[in-house]
């Protein structure tokens, strides 16, 4: 089903009806229509139009930033700074494109970056606007044409998505929401006229999106899940990095793939670290997501809230020790406590699966190895963050530990300007920067004799 069901009180506020095969087909030929004439746009005009679209963005943050909370439960004042993250997005595209894609001298050839074709992308519902965006800009930017099929549970956002697009200026078919369910993505990975595909979800949807792309020999980009470490050594800023522990662990009520879930604390301050973390934790505010004082809001599914739920529990009858929360919240909607699960055993749910809500997994590590081996006892490589003054440490942990970034002593966030994405488990290819705009164009090898 797709439709706008209310996390906050699980009311289903909005039904949609799917696109036809039909309406699918006069989409894919508007799409593969557009392309023909937008890959000769000016790389002056694509700018243009996405400097006009950031304008669009900010100036109807507040609405846009409310069909977030609606849909998926984020906090407002998330939901807000993600529109925002997303006019950023533009501008930066809007102000660098051009330079990620002119041509090279190389030996005696020159190498040019050229546009593939209708890009689909299969996004994911916990940041309904910037997951699209970070694809969108730079695929428009690079004169391809855009597809979204975006979760089945945030059809307003993917709408006006479109609308803000379509507002900005953008031809008819540069930028198209399909609204599809799961099993209807296949066929659309498969018609001849859609050149490549980008998606940012589970491991489980990318595995078989993957394989679809890979029977029909379509370039992928994958970015899967994440049980990002957060390494904390007796060198570091102990306050500042349990303060930015809860920070990074609640963030978008605990539903991203790069916030940190397992803390993993050098014995001779997880003590210290503990008592700080479940003293923050305590003073988190779970409520209306619309209020501006809330801290975590609801889990965004049924289906989400019954898995976190499960994970906890499993990890709980497996030896688990769970420090703060561990339960779901009484009242309608989809709702779970910050949670601290501390002594978790390598049996339980929690050790390796990706924990997908406001539950926080402590670790003991006796020495830097061990916090390093921790870390890598994991299937997920996507984000890490690490806490030392030392500068041995540093160059250890930035060099070992198998992840896509590491960030020292700061939180993971993606950044327009830098390339994002994983290893291992989640996934492979970069989005943002010069390499995210680089993922979708025919890299172009011109001699002349």
């Amino acid at each position: 089903m797709i439709a706008t069901v209310n996390p906050a009180t699980g009311e289903t506020v909005r039904t949609f009806a799917e696109h036809t095969d039909g309406e699918i087909e006069t989409r894919l030929a508007r799409a593969a229509a557009a392309f023909r004439t937008w890959r000769r746009s000016a790389p002056a005009d694509r700018s243009r139009l996405l400097a006009r679209a950031a304008e669009l963005l900010e100036a109807d943050k507040a609405r846009l930033g409310a069909l977030m909370v609606l849909e998926m439960g984020k906090t407002r004042r998330a939901a807000v700074a993600e529109v925002e993250k997303c006019a950023l997005a533009c501008r930066y595209y809007a102000e660098h494109a051009a330079a990620h894609l002119a041509d090279e001298k190389v030996a005696h050839g020159i190498v040019k970056y050229l546009p593939l074709g209708p890009v689909l992308a299969v996004m994911p519902w916990n940041f309904p606007f910037w997951q699209v965006f970070r694809f969108a800009a730079p695929a428009l930017a690079a004169g391809n044409v855009g597809l979204l099929k975006h979760a089945s549970n945030v059809p307003q956002c993917a709408l006006a998505i479109e609308d803000v697009l379509a507002r900005a200026g953008f031809p008819p078919g540069a930028f198209q929401t399909l609204l599809v369910s799961a099993r209807r993505t296949e066929c659309i990975i498969a018609d001849p006229r859609v050149a490549a595909l980008t998606l940012t979800g589970s491991e489980g949807a990318g595995a078989k999106v993957g394989e679809a792309a890979g029977r029909n020999l379509k370039k992928t980009v994958l970015e899967l899940g994440g049980s990002d470490p957060f390494i904390v050594l007796p060198s570091a800023d102990l306050a500042a990095a349990a303060r930015t522990a809860v920070v990074a662990r609640m963030i978008n009520n605990g539903q991203s793939c790069i916030a940190a879930k397992r803390f993993i604390v050098h014995a001779a301050v997880y003590e210290p670290f503990r008592a700080a973390f479940l003293a923050a934790l305590a003073k988190l505010k779970v409520g209306d997501p619309m209020a501006d004082d809330t801290d975590v809001g609801p889990i965004a599914t049924a289906d989400g809230l019954e898995t976190l739920a499960a994970q906890v529990d499993g990890s709980a009858a497996a030896g688990a020790r769970v420090l703060h929360g561990g339960r779901r919240l009484p009242g309608p909607g989809f709702w779970y406590a910050p949670t601290l699960l501390a002594d978790i055993p390598r049996a339980a749910p929690a050790f390796a699966e990706e924990v997908f809500g406001p539950v926080a997994l402590l670790h003991r590590a006796k020495d830097l190895d061990e916090a390093i081996a921790l870390a890598n006892d994991n299937p997920y490589g996507l984000g890490s963050s690490v806490w030392t003054n030392d500068p041995a440490e540093r160059t250890r942990l930035v060099e070992e530990i198998e992840a896509g970034c590491t960030f020292v002593n700061a939180m993971v966030v993606s950044d327009p300007r830098l390339p994002f994405g994983g290893v291992k488990r989640s996934g492979y290819g970069r989005e943002l920067g010069s390499f995210g705009i680089r993922e979708f164009v025919n890299i172009k090898t011109v001699v002349s004799a």
